[in-house]
């Protein structure tokens, strides 16, 4: 009966309340802005062509290139850029060009890996000239991380370009010249994040115009093409299908791709572990060629008697018949764009951008229709506001506190390459260096909290202001993805569509504000689900996000984007806890500390420092 006798309780409260502050019409109107751009999706699929073939069949030798491969993986087992026998393996390139009469170039350089420290590294490449000084290039990394023999992943990529230099130097001999020079490129530091094939981009003698990386080639899955670049690009489309119906010509079986979703996450978080990603980044296109999965075979399994003769003459032929189709007709296949890519269709990149930005504009239209409500109730925003400068000051504290440790050497330190995730270094950090970095943002927890801790009871518009406040900088967190890497939307819209609804679930009960700040996390969750599954790093996932960070493969600029969002993160988890306290007014602010008030006499020092100094002379000395 008590429940009947207070309808009041049981009554939804009417729109525009302090319980209901989101305008639920105007939010859901605002998606008919998406109906357009998803027109345009649809019309940008498109179905693009191949080149041709060449007209003579390929003679590549698959039982001679799986003897090259196990020849090479016995005889130099650790090629690891810091082992004995990396120069001896960059030798062992060199001696099986000489009889073909290719003139063979060596770079050598320093560099500091993650995990090995400052090593030599040598790229080799022989070329074979043709009419053209620009170049085709077909590549293989010649080195192992030493924890394997490394029998498919790269002795038998090696032993590939070795097989098919001896095809265009016989060629050659003959008189035969290909319209383009055919360049083959035995890489080093291609285990460690690709270092061999960043410095061939970046230093390349002439000019290239495409690349064919062979990568784990002998093993007994179907062949994989792999595009993905180190920015959000992929090669043109034209070379891409080139490259799948080549590769479908000799092996007869569909070529494997990564899904959908997988496309889009390395669209909005460009990353690879294979050798092309420096050059699509460099607008060059360049795919892969491999039979291993998102990161190489276990080196406990890779061995010369695991190696696949039929396999490894299936991806050559198909190497060897991509280089001819390009060297008749590579002016189809030029530059790199973005696209998500299914069968024999492509959807266009600049079609998804489209789509995703204006599934961002009916968050933008909420809250600054929320704004607009906190204008007509006189609710003021400013304590608020600085309780987020507060939080954001903090956030930041902490990322340049992360960076200050890697300066100091504490943190894991190399190129700024992926690192291999089978390294000790994608999943091992220092505990000493981490406890000490908690130690330091708890310490500065301490002192930014009291601020932030609540001293009084908080109204209902108090808090309003403070989600408000939040999901305001949320929407300019999101504009500064947009403007950085419109993919990288595909992370944050389920978080700013979600948070929205947080003003309307305030007086909720405690699971259901749990579960919408849970179903925001929906995002970043699938970046680390993406890192863990993919790449097999499990639990390891968010220290291998950190050591790209403190490597320098993620930008700054990005680190501070994310600290930014986890700030207003901090702010509406606060609200929905009942934690939340505006910035306190000046009587409502706690005693100073020891600390503080040091810096607070420093400061007021050198500032009458600086006033005395800038008082003219005559009035300083008591002059009239």
């Amino acid at each position: 009966m008590a429940a009947t006798s207070d309808p009041a309780r049981r009554r939804r409260a009417r729109r525009g309340s302090l319980e209901r502050p989101v305008n639920a019409r105007l939010y859901r109107s605002s998606f008919l802005v998406v109906l357009l751009p998803l027109l345009v999706l649809a019309f940008s699929v498109v179905r693009p062509g191949s080149l041709p073939g060449p007209l003579l069949p390929p003679n590549f030798d698959g039982a001679a290139a799986t003897r090259l491969a196990a020849d090479f993986a016995g005889s130099f087992p650790d090629r690891s850029p810091s082992g004995a026998s990396s120069v001896r393996a960059a030798r062992w390139f060199r001696d099986q060009m000489a009889p073909y009469g290719l003139p063979v170039t060596t770079d050598t350089w320093r560099e500091r890996v993650a995990g090995l420290g400052e090593v030599t590294l040598r790229n080799e490449w022989a070329t074979a000239a043709g009419q053209s000084a620009a170049a085709i290039l077909v590549m293989a990394h010649r080195d192992n991380t030493g924890t394997g023999p490394g029998a498919n992943d790269n002795a038998s990529g090696t032993a590939a370009l070795v097989e098919l230099a001896r095809n265009y130097a016989r060629s050659t001999g003959a008189g035969v010249r290909s319209a383009n020079s055919i360049v083959f490129l035995s890489t080093d530091g291609g285990a460690f994040g690709g270092l061999g094939a960043l410095r061939f981009a970046e230093r390349a003698p002439f000019p290239i115009l495409a690349i064919v990386n062979l990568d784990a080639i002998a093993g007994d899955a179907p062949p994989r093409v792999v595009i993905t670049g180190d920015t959000p690009r992929s090669p043109a489309a034209t070379y891409l299908q080139t490259v799948v119906r080549r590769v479908v010509e000799q092996t007869s079986t569909p070529v494997r791709r990564p899904g959908i979703l997988s496309q889009l996450i390395d669209l909005g978080f460009p990353l690879t572990l294979y050798e092309q990603g420096p050059f699509v980044a460099r607008r060059l296109p360049a795919v892969t060629i491999t039979t291993g999965g998102e990161r190489p075979p276990p080196a406990f399994t890779d061995r010369a008697s695991r190696l696949s003769t039929l396999r490894l003459t299936q991806v050559g032929r198909a190497a060897q018949q991509l280089i001819g189709s390009l060297d008749q007709g590579l002016g189809l296949t030029q530059g790199t764009t973005s696209y998500v890519w299914s069968g024999t269709r492509i959807v266009r990149g600049w079609a998804i951008e489209l789509v995703l930005a204006a599934l961002l504009a009916p968050f933008l239209v909420a809250i600054v229709d929320l704004f607009a409500h906190c204008r007509r109730r006189r609710i003021t925003l400013l304590p608020a506001l600085r309780s987020l400068r507060t939080r954001i000051a903090f956030w930041i504290f902490v990322g340049l506190a992360f960076y200050v440790f890697g300066l100091l050497g504490l943190w894991p330190s190399g190129a700024a390459r992926p690192p291999n995730p089978a390294s000790a270094t994608a999943g091992d950090w220092p505990a000493l260096a981490l406890l000490a970095l908690a130690v330091v943002s708890v310490l500065a927890w301490l002192v930014a909290r009291q601020r932030l801790v609540p001293r009084r009871a908080v109204g209902a518009d108090e808090r309003l202001a403070g989600e408000t406040a939040a999901l305001l900088a949320l929407g300019i967190v999101s504009l500064l993805v947009l403007a950085t890497n419109p993919f990288a939307l595909l992370f944050v819209l389920p978080t700013v569509h979600a948070w929205l609804w947080l003003p309307q679930v305030r007086t909720a009960p405690a699971p259901a504000r749990f579960l919408v700040l849970l179903v925001g996390l929906a995002g970043p969750l699938l970046l680390l689900l993406s890192f863990a599954v993919r790449l097999g790093l499990g639990f390891d996932a968010p220290w291998y996000l950190l050591e790209l960070a403190a490597i320098g493969y993620i930008p700054a600029a990005t680190v501070a984007i994310g600290l930014g969002g986890v700030a207003c993160a901090a702010q509406l988890a606060s609200v929905a806890a009942g934690r939340y306290a505006p910035y306190p007014q000046r009587g409502e602010r706690p005693a100073r500390g020891p600390l503080r008030e040091l810096v607070r006499v420093v400061v007021l020092r050198s500032r009458e420092r600086r006033r005395v100094a800038r008082r003219p002379r005559s009035s300083r000395s008591g002059g009239t």
